[in-house]
């Protein structure tokens, strides 16, 4: 389906990794206006080559909150709003009980999964508050409602992530804001291919198939979703 994003402003965070180009490119052949932060330089070549250059780049680590203030002022000053926020920032560690976790690793898995998230959802929202419109989409994970095992600080983060973005949908419902969450089994990247050598990648969410499910929910026809958590599972 085609929907229609002519004039609106999105900010994708983390917009350089495999899911974050599928989202990026879905919007700018919807006709958005496409700013994408990246932490990576060796990843903005592939973006610029898949968007035909048309995205608009801007380095900014989300998990530090100057960083984040100034990203989205620059944003606000350039265009005058943002309309879309689709946060794809966030990491995976696993393979370790609770008892060989240490401190450092449970600290960074909280940081980049759902500090970030809290971090450009306070700094976005405001504006969406004054301007009565607002689209937000975070990715949380399957891993958020059912954990494996040995997974502990990936898990509590995804899991932390859908409750902000339940408690963040109630705070904003009344400014015409939608909130909402895709929850994806493992995701069909090359860095996974390359984790998981002797797994089967065709049970696997295809990053195209995740972007339009969160151009749906950032559309019209999804206003009536929020707070929700989207199972975007296949059949992994």
């Amino acid at each position: 389906m085609k929907y229609n994003f002519t004039n609106k402003i999105v900010l994708v965070t983390g917009g350089t990794g495999a899911l974050g180009r599928a989202i990026t490119t879905a919007f700018i052949a919807s006709d958005a206006i496409v700013i994408s932060s990246y932490v990576v330089d060796s990843e903005v070549e592939q973006l610029k080559k898949e968007s035909k250059s048309v995205v608009e780049l801007i380095k900014a680590d989300v998990t530090k909150e100057q960083e984040v203030e100034k990203l989205v002022s620059n944003i606000i000053s350039k265009h005058g709003r943002i309309h879309v926020l689709v946060n794809v920032v966030g990491g995976y560690l696993g393979g370790k009980s609770v008892s060989e976790l240490d401190e450092k690793e449970w600290d960074l898995m909280m940081t980049m999964n759902l500090k970030s998230a809290f971090l450009i959802s306070k700094h976005v929202i405001p504006q969406m508050v004054s301007s009565k419109y607002g689209k937000i989409i975070h990715v949380s994970s399957r891993t958020g409602l059912k954990s494996s095992g040995s997974d502990s600080a990936y898990a509590a983060s995804k899991s932390g992530l859908i409750r902000l973005v339940e408690s963040l949908s109630e705070e904003v419902k009344e400014s015409n804001i939608n909130v909402n969450c895709i929850m994806p089994s493992t995701i069909d990247t090359e860095a996974n291919r390359r984790a998981m050598p002797t797994a089967d990648p065709s049970k696997w969410v295809k990053p195209q198939d995740l972007a339009n499910v969160v151009l749906f929910l950032c559309s019209d026809e999804a206003n009536v979703i929020t707070g929700a958590a989207i199972p975007t599972y296949g059949i992994a």
